[in-house]
């Protein structure tokens, strides 16, 4: 996310696109959830060149970003997670809700734990994903 640039963002459609990624699998579009969409709305008024940025509108590095943000908030509910657990509680509440497994994996680019089948002929559209994200 802190890597994320507005420019690629789409707000009319309720995605936003990976365009850099480990695996060819990682390039496609993450729906953003209805619960979310305002602070991306508010995020991408900005006017930043990155969605998540630092007061100066630069990009944040992982350590600012957690020193200024994370750290803080992890304090306010007496937790020590890092920023990459929420991923798995992303992928656990997909699974409560019965997204099916090879939706959670085109979510999130679990492209390594994909058959063949749904690497290369399984295709969803970001509506899909939007409904799938929007049951939690």
């Amino acid at each position: 996310m802190l890597d994320l640039k507005c420019e690629n963002v789409n707000l009319a459609e309720h995605c936003f696109n990976v365009i850099k990624s480990k695996t060819e699998n990682g390039i496609r579009k993450v729906p953003i959830a209805d619960k979310v969409y305002d602070f991306w709305v508010k995020w991408y008024n900005e006017k930043s060149e990155f969605l998540v940025h630092a007061d100066d509108g630069k990009k944040f590095t992982y350590t600012n970003y957690c020193d200024s943000y994370w750290e803080l908030v992890m304090e306010l509910i007496d937790a020590t997670h890092k920023p990459h657990d929420t991923r798995h509680t992303y992928i656990s509440l997909l699974s409560e809700k019965g997204v099916s497994p090879t939706i959670i994996k085109k979510i999130v680019d679990h492209s390594g734990a994909m058959s063949l089948t749904e690497r290369v002929y399984t295709h969803v559209n970001v509506q899909k994903l939007l409904d799938a994200i929007n049951k939690i």
